[in-house]
Protein backbone atom coordinates (compact mmCIF):
# COMPACT_ATOMS: atom_id res chain seq x y z
CA UNK A 1 0.00 0.00 0.00
CA UNK A 2 2.86 2.57 0.59
CA UNK A 3 4.04 2.39 -2.96
CA UNK A 4 0.24 3.75 -4.25
CA UNK A 5 0.66 6.47 -1.46
CA UNK A 6 3.83 7.71 -3.28
CA UNK A 7 2.60 9.83 -5.94
CA UNK A 8 -0.10 11.48 -3.78
CA UNK A 9 3.24 12.35 -1.13
CA UNK A 10 5.25 13.62 -4.25
CA UNK A 11 2.30 16.01 -5.41
CA UNK A 12 1.47 17.10 -2.42
CA UNK A 13 5.42 17.68 -1.78
CA UNK A 14 5.35 19.43 -5.08
CA UNK A 15 2.66 21.36 -4.69
CA UNK A 16 3.43 22.56 -1.25
CA UNK A 17 6.73 23.60 -2.28
CA UNK A 18 5.50 25.51 -5.83
CA UNK A 19 3.17 27.79 -3.21
CA UNK A 20 5.74 28.59 -1.20
CA UNK A 21 8.04 29.71 -3.32
CA UNK A 22 5.57 31.87 -5.57
CA UNK A 23 4.87 33.16 -1.79
CA UNK A 24 8.48 33.95 -1.32
CA UNK A 25 8.99 35.51 -5.08
CA UNK A 26 5.66 37.76 -4.52
CA UNK A 27 6.66 38.54 -1.12
CA UNK A 28 10.43 39.73 -2.35
CA UNK A 29 8.98 41.84 -4.92
CA UNK A 30 6.64 43.45 -2.23
CA UNK A 31 9.79 43.62 -0.17
CA UNK A 32 11.69 45.38 -2.95
CA UNK A 33 8.52 47.95 -3.59
CA UNK A 34 8.94 48.87 0.11
CA UNK A 35 12.80 49.27 0.24
CA UNK A 36 12.43 51.62 -2.98
CA UNK A 37 9.61 53.59 -1.12
CA UNK A 38 11.58 53.96 2.02
CA UNK A 39 14.49 55.37 -0.03
CA UNK A 40 11.99 58.07 -0.92
CA UNK A 41 11.31 58.91 2.25
CA UNK A 42 15.00 58.95 3.38
CA UNK A 43 16.03 61.61 1.01
CA UNK A 44 12.90 63.57 1.54
CA UNK A 45 13.96 62.94 5.06
CA UNK A 46 11.15 62.55 6.92
CA UNK A 47 12.17 60.35 10.00
CA UNK A 48 9.08 59.23 11.27
CA UNK A 49 7.28 57.77 7.99
CA UNK A 50 10.86 55.35 7.88
CA UNK A 51 10.13 54.06 11.77
CA UNK A 52 6.22 53.12 10.23
CA UNK A 53 7.65 51.22 6.88
CA UNK A 54 10.60 50.04 8.81
CA UNK A 55 8.08 48.26 10.91
CA UNK A 56 6.33 46.99 7.63
CA UNK A 57 9.62 45.49 6.49
CA UNK A 58 10.96 43.66 9.58
CA UNK A 59 7.46 41.78 9.44
CA UNK A 60 7.90 40.93 6.22
CA UNK A 61 11.34 39.70 6.21
CA UNK A 62 9.82 37.50 9.34
CA UNK A 63 7.88 35.82 6.92
CA UNK A 64 10.34 35.12 4.83
CA UNK A 65 12.44 33.63 7.04
CA UNK A 66 9.43 31.10 7.93
CA UNK A 67 9.00 30.73 4.38
CA UNK A 68 12.47 29.61 3.48
CA UNK A 69 12.52 27.12 6.86
CA UNK A 70 9.45 25.30 5.68
CA UNK A 71 11.15 24.94 2.25
CA UNK A 72 14.41 23.81 3.87
CA UNK A 73 12.20 21.35 6.53
CA UNK A 74 10.11 20.05 3.41
CA UNK A 75 12.81 19.33 1.34
CA UNK A 76 15.19 17.36 4.16
CA UNK A 77 18.56 18.39 2.91
CA UNK A 78 17.57 18.40 -0.94
CA UNK A 79 18.34 21.38 -2.89
CA UNK A 80 15.03 22.75 -4.57
CA UNK A 81 17.41 22.95 -7.95
CA UNK A 82 18.35 19.64 -7.67
CA UNK A 83 14.70 18.36 -7.08
CA UNK A 84 13.55 20.44 -9.97
CA UNK A 85 16.04 18.92 -12.27
CA UNK A 86 14.63 15.60 -11.30
CA UNK A 87 11.27 16.40 -12.07
CA UNK A 88 12.27 17.93 -15.32
CA UNK A 89 14.11 14.30 -16.18
CA UNK A 90 11.09 12.67 -15.42
CA UNK A 91 8.32 11.91 -18.34
CA UNK A 92 5.35 13.21 -18.00
CA UNK A 93 6.48 15.62 -14.79
CA UNK A 94 8.76 18.33 -17.05
CA UNK A 95 6.57 21.28 -16.76
CA UNK A 96 6.94 21.11 -13.07
CA UNK A 97 10.80 20.82 -12.79
CA UNK A 98 10.64 24.14 -15.45
CA UNK A 99 8.01 25.91 -13.51
CA UNK A 100 9.99 25.36 -9.93
CA UNK A 101 13.35 25.88 -11.77
CA UNK A 102 11.27 29.29 -13.06
CA UNK A 103 10.48 30.06 -9.26
CA UNK A 104 13.60 29.27 -8.14
CA UNK A 105 15.17 31.66 -10.45
CA UNK A 106 12.20 34.72 -9.53
CA UNK A 107 12.91 34.03 -5.78
CA UNK A 108 17.22 34.78 -6.66
CA UNK A 109 16.44 37.25 -8.49
CA UNK A 110 14.01 39.64 -6.14
CA UNK A 111 16.66 38.58 -3.58
CA UNK A 112 19.54 40.25 -5.10
CA UNK A 113 17.34 43.14 -6.42
CA UNK A 114 16.04 43.66 -2.46
CA UNK A 115 19.57 43.39 -1.61
CA UNK A 116 20.86 45.76 -3.48
CA UNK A 117 18.14 48.45 -2.50
CA UNK A 118 18.85 47.46 1.20
CA UNK A 119 22.72 48.32 0.38
CA UNK A 120 21.63 51.26 -1.16
CA UNK A 121 19.05 52.58 1.78
CA UNK A 122 21.95 51.82 4.53
CA UNK A 123 24.22 53.88 2.82
CA UNK A 124 21.60 56.57 2.11
CA UNK A 125 20.53 56.32 5.61
CA UNK A 126 24.44 56.18 7.40
CA UNK A 127 24.97 59.57 5.10
CA UNK A 128 22.49 61.58 6.47
CA UNK A 129 23.44 60.12 9.93
CA UNK A 130 26.69 61.64 9.48
CA UNK A 131 25.67 64.72 8.17
CA UNK A 132 23.15 65.32 11.16
CA UNK A 133 26.08 64.80 13.40
CA UNK A 134 28.56 67.09 12.12
CA UNK A 135 25.40 69.74 11.96
CA UNK A 136 25.10 69.01 15.80
CA UNK A 137 28.56 69.07 16.28
CA UNK A 138 28.82 72.38 14.52
CA UNK A 139 25.91 73.62 16.63
CA UNK A 140 27.28 72.76 19.61
CA UNK A 141 30.38 74.63 19.27
CA UNK A 142 28.90 77.48 18.24
CA UNK A 143 26.45 77.74 21.46
CA UNK A 144 29.50 76.96 23.71
CA UNK A 145 30.19 79.59 25.86
CA UNK A 146 33.39 81.25 25.45
CA UNK A 147 35.72 79.97 28.27
CA UNK A 148 36.25 82.11 31.14
CA UNK A 149 40.19 82.25 30.56
CA UNK A 150 39.80 83.77 27.33
CA UNK A 151 40.23 87.32 28.33
CA UNK A 152 42.51 88.77 30.46
CA UNK A 153 41.90 91.81 33.24
CA UNK A 154 42.69 94.46 31.35
CA UNK A 155 40.59 92.67 28.46
CA UNK A 156 42.90 91.76 26.04
CA UNK A 157 43.25 88.36 24.60
CA UNK A 158 45.71 85.94 27.00
CA UNK A 159 46.86 82.44 26.30
CA UNK A 160 45.48 79.74 27.95
CA UNK A 161 47.06 78.60 31.21
CA UNK A 162 48.78 75.24 31.29
CA UNK A 163 47.38 72.76 33.02
CA UNK A 164 51.17 71.06 33.94
CA UNK A 165 53.52 72.51 36.59
CA UNK A 166 55.17 76.11 35.83
CA UNK A 167 57.50 77.89 37.06
CA UNK A 168 56.74 80.11 40.46
CA UNK A 169 57.13 83.84 39.71
CA UNK A 170 57.70 86.50 42.13
CA UNK A 171 59.68 87.35 44.92
CA UNK A 172 61.29 85.55 47.25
Amino acid sequence: TGVHHRPLVEAAMYASLHASLHRQAKALELLCQLLEEEYGILLSRRADDVAGLEFSIQELIRQLAVEKVTVITAMNGVRVTDYAAELCAAPGREAEGAALHDLVRAVDKAEQRASRQASRNSQLALALLDQSSRSLQALTRQALPVPADTYGRKGGMRARAHPQAAFISGRL
